[in-house]
């Protein structure tokens, strides 16, 4: 049996869900370069300050919708304006999760610097099917473009 967030759902391999989202997020125009590597999707910000990844990856038996960077002040550019405006990282992907049609649970979003020295924002994803892990990797694009500098052109 396939648990929600296995590499496996509905028939379709976690890879194979990976192309069809790698497929959208090509076409919607707000991401720079997208692309595979290995089981991680990859998808470039479009203008940030400094480089930034929206990427989708499975770790330990969860998948996980991410957005990471080396640099530390675009990092903390992000952490400024929540603490500035005191809003809820969580709440804010909630919002535009809701505004994609994705009903679910309350989302938790971790922050941290990972083993590979990257600054990482982080929110498990709940079934690894295509249509969720498109709406998931949306949702991270559309809040994280408003805060910081991860939209140096606005």
């Amino acid at each position: 049996m396939t648990s929600p967030t296995s590499p496996q759902h509905a028939g379709r391999t976690f890879a194979q869900s990976l192309e069809g989202v790698r497929r959208q997020a090509a076409a919607a125009g707000v991401f720079g370069v997208v692309e595979i590597e290995g089981a991680r999707l990859s998808a470039a910000a479009k203008a940030p300050a400094a480089p930034a990844w929206y990427r989708l990856a499975e770790e330990g038996g969860v998948v996980w919708v991410s957005l990471v960077t080396a640099d530390r002040w675009l990092s903390h550019s992000v952490e400024a304006d929540l603490l500035h405006t005191g809003d809820s990282l969580g709440e804010l992907i909630r919002e535009e999760l809701v505004e994609l049609g994705e009903e679910g649970p309350p989302v938790v979003c971790e922050h941290f610097r990972d083993e590979d020295r990257l600054f990482t924002f982080r929110t498990p994803v709940p079934r690894a099917d295509e249509a969720t892990l498109w709406r998931y990797l949306r949702a991270y694009e559309e809040c994280f473009r408003r805060l910081g500098e991860i939209d140096a052109a606005e």
